[in-house]
């Protein structure tokens, strides 16, 4: 069977709701901030679904014995957020992985080139088997930044297929480039947009995500 990338737009109104919040121009940016934290966490829900490990046992409750499932804390689970952008999804992500383990990866692109360049690497040398990786960066629209942390995670022992991408607008150049290079991918976002300027902004989009959620 041939694989291909799987994007999923949640349908959920309080993501919907979020969506328009940091769409908004007029939104400033403690509220923008909010936003982006909100729309961290109800993305990764989302993405967690199906995705978490876990494991079965008993539990006793105060008048019997009954199956449970619990999350499998033996399994590793890796946030990467995209600075800097991504750092507005990872406090929303973190409420619900609040076990996982952070590494930041500080990428940056040439105003001319679009091409990114690493300023930050906190990767370690070797992820442990089986670890879920946890990406977040509010905007796919190139899709170079994204390309480049993946090529960082799968050289670092990394499976695409348990890889998850959380972001707030994904635009259609990037998403076919992850198609073609990592077809297993699963991407939660939540909107797609069509356009990509010539600056490398997506049109409508949410505008410079980092500059909004840092107040620059």
């Amino acid at each position: 069977m041939t694989l291909q990338l799987r994007v999923y737009v949640p349908p959920h109104p309080l993501i919907k709701h979020w969506l328009a919040v940091a769409r908004d121009a007029a939104t400033p940016s403690v509220l923008f901030r909010t936003a982006m934290t909100e729309l961290g966490r109800w993305l990764t829900y989302e993405a967690a679904r199906e995705w978490l490990p876990t494991q079965e046992t008993t539990v006793d409750t105060p008048l019997a014995s009954c199956p449970a499932t619990l999350i499998d804390p033996s399994v590793p689970v890796a946030v990467v957020p995209i600075l800097r952008a991504g750092l507005g999804l990872l406090e929303g992500a973190q409420t619900l992985l609040p076990l996982a383990s952070i590494y930041h990866l500080g990428l940056e692109r040439n105003e001319e080139t679009l091409q990114p360049s690493c300023y930050l690497n906190k990767l370690p040398e070797k992820f442990p088997p089986q670890t879920r990786v946890l990406i977040t960066d509010p905007m796919l629209a190139t899709g170079g930044s994204m390309l480049k942390t993946l090529e960082e995670l799968t050289q670092r022992g990394v499976d695409p297929s348990l890889i998850r991408i959380v972001c707030v607008v994904a635009a259609h150049p990037a998403l076919q480039k992850l198609n073609t290079a990592y077809p297993g991918l699963i991407v939660y976002t939540a909107t797609i947009d069509g356009e990509v300027n010539s600056q490398g902004f997506i049109v409508p989009g949410l505008g410079d995500a980092g500059d909004r959620t840092f107040g620059t």
